[in-house]
């Protein structure tokens, strides 16, 4: 009977000591999110404090360019040229793409290019070989900047103003 009550003990103890790390670890992080709040200043400041500090006022940010065109700069279609409309842009070996890869290295249908507000997004529709943007692999879809390189196999694309 010693060692069931010896066991019971340590079972109370071990769940004692596991409460106390739960309770440590709820103060820990509401102490974090306290601290971040408090240091943290998000958004523009207030037309108020703007008329009271006049250096706070934040210039207007630069216009930004609007892609017009699609261009293969490296590939078997080097040099080939897409307006841009609002419709999306199906990349691919299939005959029913908008843009038709001649790569072996591309899928039938390998990826998506759509307009969405005034950007453009690229997505990889589960090619085998994978869609590349700026050397990174995609996993969701991705806002696409302008001079930015899209790999597709051997197929390098750019959106262009």
């Amino acid at each position: 009977m010693s060692d069931l009550s010896l066991t019971v003990t340590i079972l109370r103890f071990g769940f004692l000591a596991l409460m106390w790390v739960m309770v440590f670890s709820v103060v820990a992080a509401m102490r974090r999110d306290l601290v971040i709040g408090r240091k943290a200043k998000v958004g523009a400041p207030s037309a108020r404090q703007v008329r009271k500090h006049p250096e706070l006022e934040q210039p207007a940010p630069p216009a930004k360019l609007q892609a017009r065109e699609l261009v293969v700069t490296e590939g078997p279609l080097s040099g080939t040229t897409l307006e841009l409309s609002d419709s999306p842009i199906l990349l691919g070996r299939a005959q029913d793409a908008t843009l038709v890869l001649e790569d072996d290295y591309a899928s039938g249908r390998h990826a998506r290019l759509f307009p969405q507000g005034t950007r453009w997004f690229i997505e990889d529709l589960g090619s085998t070989n994978g869609t590349f943007l700026g050397g990174t692999q995609l996993t969701r879809a991705l806002p696409v900047e302008l001079g930015t390189p899209v790999r597709i196999g051997k197929t390098v694309i750019e959106l262009r103003s």
